[in-house]
């Protein structure tokens, strides 16, 4: 291989993880708002890093004979994202391969569709498990080296005769790069996933705090205006306007009273549903809720 070749294609690499770990940090406020926002911005910019290494060859021998390693930036993304990313980065190099036209465009196009499947359904697979490991990434970077042979299984003879020179590099292509790109991702997200848990920890914190305080503040006086309406109601004959008014007071202390209650048990951040020009406010009730 072409030392300077590969050096390319590992900057290009490079460039993405540097891209998804700066984007990744703006994810926690924002996501709330736009949670598949992060996902189109980080699929795209993939799509973009397998066109600059289709662009970008690897030289693998004295007779010219050439790969790329498009398949890494849609696996690693598929497999850290899922579908979402996975479908634009795919979308992406597919019409760029198909723009490019010749021969080997549809096997091409199917590579890439391939090795995006394969990497979504590793990604699920992730998922139920608690996170990428050592053997997703490891069947993931098999499902892609497969996902080149059958692009060029697609061409017939002409395309294994093709293929075979190239099948170790291929292979050392896709279980390098995808082998320690995962790793290389999995830190980033499990890093930023940490320190995500740490702000909201801190969060709940403060909330929790300020709900007490706020709670103790009116709990005192409010047991003075209802030890008063009591007092008033018992005194005022049953049945008239006077009393039904004092009852009707005495039922919304009460309210209130339960409200105070659930501040003093708050247990997550619940942001209440609103519509209009409304500010973001927290949703008392659903907060004191069992996670």
């Amino acid at each position: 291989m072409e030392f300077h070749h590969v050096l390319e294609a590992a900057g290009v690499l490079v460039l993405g993880l540097v891209f998804y770990s700066y984007t990744f940090r703006w994810r926690g406020p924002w996501a709330r708002l736009h949670s598949k926002a992060h996902q189109a911005v980080s699929g795209l910019a993939f799509g973009v890093l397998a066109v600059l290494l289709m662009i970008s060859r690897i030289r693998v021998s004295s007779e010219g004979d050439f790969i790329d390693a498009r398949a890494v930036p849609i696996a690693l993304i598929g497999l850290v994202e899922g579908w979402p990313a996975v479908t634009l980065a795919a979308a992406v190099a597919a019409c760029y391969r198909a723009w490019l036209g010749g021969a080997g465009a549809l096997a091409g196009v199917l590579g890439i569709v391939g090795t995006a499947a394969a990497a979504g359904l590793v990604h699920m697979w992730a998922r139920h498990d608690g996170g990428v490991r050592a053997r997703h990434a490891l069947t993931l970077a098999g499902a892609g080296f497969t996902a080149t042979f059958i692009s060029f299984a697609v061409l017939g003879e002409a395309g294994l005769k093709l293929f075979y020179p190239l099948a170790l590099p291929f292979l050392l292509t896709s279980f390098i790069g995808i082998g320690l790109g995962a790793y290389l991702f999995r830190d980033v997200v499990e890093s930023q996933t940490a320190e995500t848990a740490r702000r909201e920890s801190v969060e709940l914190r403060a909330i929790t705090l300020l709900a007490r305080a706020a709670a103790h503040e009116i709990n005192n006086p409010l047991t003075i205006v209802l030890g008063g309406l009591s007092l008033v109601g018992k005194r005022l004959p049953p049945g008239t306007e006077d009393a039904q008014w004092i009852e009707r007071a005495r039922e919304g202390a009460q309210q209130i009273q339960e409200i105070v209650g659930r501040m003093n048990n708050i247990t997550q951040v619940a942001e209440f549903e609103h519509e209009g020009l409304l500010p973001p406010m927290l949703d008392i009730k659903k907060s004191g809720e069992a996670r």
